[in-house]
């Protein structure tokens, strides 16, 4: 069983390769992780090319919904892309947000963070910023962003409930979050989550949706709500791939759904509990 500070570098070391990928091979894998489907594409990732802002360049096809289209971004607004990746998320929060708008991507992967800056530069972008670091010790002070995204990177994070603690201090009060993620209902097999290539595909990292959901609610967000689901059908060239013929026939069987959900919810405009800072034990 792998610990929590080596899983992060499995996935630094993963991402690292998958920043260099091409789209169609991330679409064809479980978001990216080199399992790629000759049978179908687009496992996981919903098209973003029809909202303003999208930049092809920066789209690596990781994702697995369309958190910005959901956020209520307005005019103005200072945005955090949590697993920003080449960019693409922060770039369409800045359409909404505007030139007014603040946009900070962060991303654990020192090779993303490079590509999403130059994307940035070329595009001529100087108010959308790129840092590198741990989305459980975010490097941005509290009380900052209007609104939170991030689009399937939660479920590769050891620690959750310290992710969503780290959300809930760097938002302002009444701030919000869009988030996508890749949730489960059903006990997923020990063996999957032994698997260094599907944890770095946003498989085996994945909770169940009932405990992602509590977690929300025990950070202290408010106004919880789904805002879309989607069932996540593996190919079976995929699952071949890891798998034993009598294992996917017993997945195939059994009553495990992955899901993507996009799930919002508000920081409240108060918080009685005066336990938001940095180091505190119940935030």
């Amino acid at each position: 069983m792998q610990t929590a500070e080596q899983i992060k570098e499995t996935v630094k070391e993963k991402y690292a390769g998958i920043a260099l990928q091409s789209k169609e091979t991330n679409q064809a894998s479980c978001c990216g992780s080199g399992c790629c489907s000759t049978a179908v594409y687009n496992i996981m990732s919903d098209d973003y090319s029809a909202l303003d802002g999208y930049a092809a360049d920066a789209d690596l096809g990781l994702g697995c919904g369309l958190p910005t289209q959901y956020a209520k971004i307005s005019k103005g607004d200072t945005v955090i892309d949590l697993g920003s990746g080449a960019g693409n998320d922060c770039f369409v929060a800045r359409a909404a947000a505007g030139d007014t708008g603040k946009i900070i991507g962060v991303d654990f992967t020192p090779a993303m963070v490079a590509q999403a800056r130059a994307n940035a530069e070329k595009m001529g972008y100087n108010n959308v910023e790129f840092r590198q670091g741990d989305i459980e010790e975010m490097p941005i002070t509290s009380n900052r962003a209007d609104v939170v995204v991030s689009n399937c990177v939660l479920n590769l994070v050891p620690n959750k409930h310290k992710v969503f603690s780290e959300i809930y201090r760097v938002l302002k009060p009444s701030g919000h979050f869009s988030i996508s993620d890749i949730v489960l209902n059903g006990s997923l097999p020990q063996k999957w989550k032994e698997v260094a290539e599907l944890y770095a595909g946003c498989i085996s990292g994945a909770i169940q949706q009932k405990e992602y959901l509590a977690i929300i609610e025990e950070a202290g967000f408010v106004n919880i709500t789904l805002q879309k689901e989607k069932d996540i059908i593996l190919p079976d060239d995929i699952l071949y791939n890891y798998l034993s013929a009598e294992e996917v026939h017993a997945y195939k069987t059994s009553e495990i759904v992955i899901k993507s959900i996009t799930v919002y919810a508000e920081k409240p405009a108060k918080d009685e509990r005066n336990c938001c800072e940095p180091g505190s034990t119940c935030c």
